[in-house]
């Protein structure tokens, strides 16, 4: 396993697997009716883009559609790869949206033991493989994953064979979930060494939390870095936007550059739909000192606009 390569810069594939995400404007980069041979297609695209320019962490889930799958089909055609890759991968949500940017419901989280011994077949069987880094998927105070000893023994039993146990969080007190799981290792309790959690120039109110974490050795991948889109030319923070132009840069690449000079981040992730937007996103290791705008939000009101976020 390997996190070197691209400054610490990896691809997420949440808006590649499905044809329906929140991101803004997620449905002008997709259009109407993409098939999952259409997918299937801008995956590898984007995957061989983010190769060639020396990106070496991917990371998926469970419910990103058929994301896993996409991946695994892409390492199979290039064997070469994998031993240079970082691949990680998350568990706990179930994708129910069938193919439809309007569903109902797009997934369902579910935290059990069950799930979790069902989940990790699947990826197995979707990857090819396993992969280096396996994550509880948001992870919040509701979940009752930290409380199951089974389920933790279960994660135990995976970490001793080699897989980076850890967790996603997400929600205005993900600080607090880091810090509960960081006591719960220290006590032997718990099998953490890896965190996916958001932090952006908007949110940045897990930054104690995820240093003590890197302080304990975890791994440290940064999630929505430009916030769901918000923290792009189609975004509604004007003050960011006109920071980067003074900058000379988009505002995609000084959030990512942002989140990449923080002394706790290991990877911040694009989470690129088009290729455009890779290599706008890539532009961020080229900013060694770029401003940073204070443009905070409270953390609960963040989250109530993240969760008011349209699925298109």
């Amino acid at each position: 396993m390997t996190t070197q390569g691209a400054r610490g810069i990896g691809l997420g594939l949440a808006a590649l697997g499905r044809p329906g995400y929140l991101n803004l404007g997620h449905g002008d980069d997709f259009g109407s009716g993409a098939t999952v041979d259409d997918l299937r297609g801008r995956t590898h695209a984007l995957l061989d883009t983010a190769w060639a320019a020396g990106v070496r962490y991917v990371d998926a889930a469970r419910s990103y559609g058929l994301a896993e799958r996409f991946l695994g089909e892409w390492l199979a055609a290039h064997p070469g790869r994998r031993d240079q890759l970082t691949v990680g991968s998350k568990w706990g949500y179930t994708y129910t949206a069938g193919w439809r940017v309007d569903a109902d419901v797009h997934e369902v989280k579910d935290h059990s033991l069950a799930t979790f011994r069902r989940q990790w077949r699947e990826t197995l069987d979707a990857l090819g493989g396993p992969p280096d880094v396996y994550l509880v998927h948001s992870l919040t105070s509701d979940s009752p994953a930290l409380d199951d000893a089974g389920l933790l023994a279960a994660l135990g039993e995976l970490a001793a064979g080699g897989v980076a146990v850890g967790f996603s969080a997400s929600g205005p007190d993900q600080g607090a979930v880091i810090d509960r799981a960081l006591a719960l290792t220290a006590d032997g309790a718990a099998p953490f060494r890896a965190i996916q959690a958001t932090w952006n120039p908007l949110e940045p109110s897990a930054g104690p939390a995820l240093a003590s974490a890197h302080d304990a050795g975890w791994l440290v991948v940064v999630k929505e870095a430009v916030a769901n889109g918000r923290l792009t030319e189609r975004g509604d923070v004007p003050a960011f936007r006109a920071a980067a132009h003074a900058a000379g840069t988009t505002p995609d690449a000084l959030a990512l550059a942002v989140a990449l000079r923080q002394p706790f981040t290991d990877v911040a992730l694009s989470g690129a739909a088009t290729e455009s937007q890779l290599t706008s996103n890539l532009a961020a290791r080229d900013l060694d000192a770029p401003p940073e705008p204070d443009v905070a939000e409270d953390p609960k009101a963040y989250w109530a606009t993240r969760s008011a976020l349209t699925w298109t």
